[in-house]
């Protein structure tokens, strides 16, 4: 069995992993690449494999970034099946055409000034046809059950926590009479999530492909996330400007609308404040999540049931139209709105940020990960002046953030799960992370598990044998890295404790006030070789 790593290697966008085996070549997921600009070139360039060569693909979830290439993928020549859950498929039923929409938008947009330029015109990576074609593959399974997907190839979907339908892939491949078992995390939530399960634990496997997104932080403000967006919209509200929100249209606009719905039920949101979900894709997925019930965890079908919907505002309206969306830029004050896309690289956010990024007034807040080289990781990095549909935009709005949105578990929250395995893995493949994160993640994982692991760099292949241990290409040395590791241990414990037995007795300052302590420990046994 050989594994290529053809996106989200040492990156947070393009998954992209082939598998070929004796029984079959098979893709799992087929995103979009979204950061700099050398790295969203990756998007327009030809498949590093033949489409046709690849019998079907499985899906882990419907972000734009695991699943925003399958149109492509069709275009030029995959004919397969595409495996998913139901939440899944529902949810690129709308994702894909959407994005084809974008795509055709912005190169619409780039030829008018190529054209005037006497310069060649571009073509989109897939239009809205390329994408509504490409939905005929689609073929949903239920979770937690074992498929055969073709002779030697079973799979078992399982709940990963991270949106609705997002999926832990169990997959067992058998060759040569031997079968090898391989995990793929997906996207791995957080666990005590709103409206989603939580992740599934998983007990054996031999090899394991995880994500790394947050592999070196720790998020912070867990138990006070309710308390700082109250804080936030009443500090923009008496500024008197607007709180624009981006924000993923599909699980964070609606985790936003159950904690304004829990404000509005205490009575701490002023039910004059209006409040606006301006995102097409993001309306529709509100309207699928309305669907899945069974997704939801037990405390937001609890909800549903008492007659309080977590999605129903009284002063929440929905801009739907273009011309619904352009009349907010005339609004100055007492308004959410909440908009796509949630790294602010594409959609309606950018002409939000454009009319209030420059009014000091106004707040812009992001509630999810910013990968490096987007409009919106260069906001919260601190940059004063940005260009938005070419225009110099400066920044004087407050630009707050809060963490504990984030559907990504962070560095505890991975360790944790990968601990739950009773027979650990042979090898570790660190994959969807930044190269820094997965590095700290990886120097972990080894010296306290004692698992190889190994950092995917993009086109790199492996050979996976039955009985065969992974061998680690960056085995840890160094006094000063055991002493690290003994503040990363407290640090883990102290998390892992709170979680899961004091969570309604610990006061949410001390909790973060102890970890910014803990933290300074790590960076200090990091860093200081002099040992002081």
């Amino acid at each position: 069995m050989i594994i290529r790593f053809l996106g989200a290697a040492k990156t947070v966008t393009g998954s992209f992993h082939v598998i070929e085996s004796e029984p079959g070549c098979f893709a799992v997921d087929c995103g979009l690449f979204q950061e700099s600009k050398a790295i969203k070139e990756r998007n327009y360039k030809e498949f590093p494999i033949d489409p046709s060569s690849i019998d079907f693909v499985i899906l882990s979830h419907a972000h734009i970034d695991h699943i925003g290439l399958i149109p492509k993928l069709c275009k030029h020549g995959f004919k397969g099946p595409i495996y998913c859950s139901h939440a899944t498929q529902e949810l690129a039923s709308v994702l894909l055409p959407d994005s084809g929409h974008i795509q055709e938008s912005e190169i619409e947009r780039k030829n008018r000034k190529l054209k005037r330029a006497g310069k060649v015109l571009l073509e989109p990576i897939y239009t809205v046809e390329d994408a509504e074609k490409c939905l005929s593959q689609f073929r949903s399974l239920n979770m937690d059950e074992t498929f055969e997907i073709v002779p030697g190839i079973q799979l078992r979907l399982r709940d990963a926590g991270h949106i609705l339908g997002s999926c832990i892939l169990e997959l067992w491949i058998n060759e040569n009479d031997k079968t090898s078992k391989l995990v793929y995390s997906g996207d791995l939530g957080n666990s005590n999530q709103p409206i989603i399960k939580d992740p599934s634990i998983i007990e054996n496997t031999d090899y394991l492909m995880v994500e790394s997104t947050y592999g070196n932080r720790f998020h912070k403000g867990i138990f006070r996330r309710l308390e700082t967006l109250e804080e936030v919209i009443n500090y923009t509200m008496d500024k008197g400007g607007n709180l624009v929100i981006p924000a993923f249209a599909v699980e964070r606009t609606q985790d936003l609308l159950y904690d304004l719905n829990r404000l509005y039920m205490a009575g701490k949101l002023d039910p004059t404040i209006d409040i606006y979900i301006d995102s097409p894709l993001a309306i529709a997925a509100t309207q699928i999540f309305g669907e899945f019930l069974e997704y939801y965890d037990h405390t937001t079908r609890q909800m549903v049931a008492s007659g309080n919907h977590p999605f129903k505002l009284p002063n929440l309206k929905y801009s739907k139209t273009q011309e619904e969306s352009m009349e907010l830029n005339k609004v100055k004050g007492n308004t959410i709105i909440i908009s796509a896309s949630g790294m602010c690289d594409a959609g309606r956010i950018k002409h939000h940020l454009k009319h209030n990024l420059w009014r000091p007034e106004s707040t812009v807040l992001f509630v999810g990960y910013q990968a490096n080289g987007t409009l919106g990781r260069r906001i919260l990095d601190g940059e004063k002046l940005v260009t938005i549909h070419g225009e110099s935009v400066v920044v004087k709005a407050d630009i707050r953030s809060i963490e504990s949105y984030s559907a990504h578990a962070d560095r505890a929250g991975l360790v944790d799960w990968i601990k739950k395995f009773v027979v650990p893995p042979k090898g570790i493949f660190l994959v969807h992370g930044e190269e820094e994160a997965q590095q700290d993640l990886a120097d972990y994982i080894q010296e306290e598990m004692r698992i190889p692991v190994f950092i995917p760099d993009w086109m790199d292949e492996f050979e996976l044998k039955p009985s065969e241990r992974v061998q680690s290409a960056t085995p840890l040395t160094g006094d000063n890295m055991s002493k690290a590791l003994l503040a990363e241990q407290m640090y883990l414990q102290l998390r892992l404790k709170v979680n899961d037995m004091f969570r309604e007795k610990w006061v949410a300052s001390e909790y973060d006030q102890i970890i910014d302590k803990i933290t300074q420990v790590n960076t200090l046994f990091k860093h200081d070789t002099d040992n002081k």
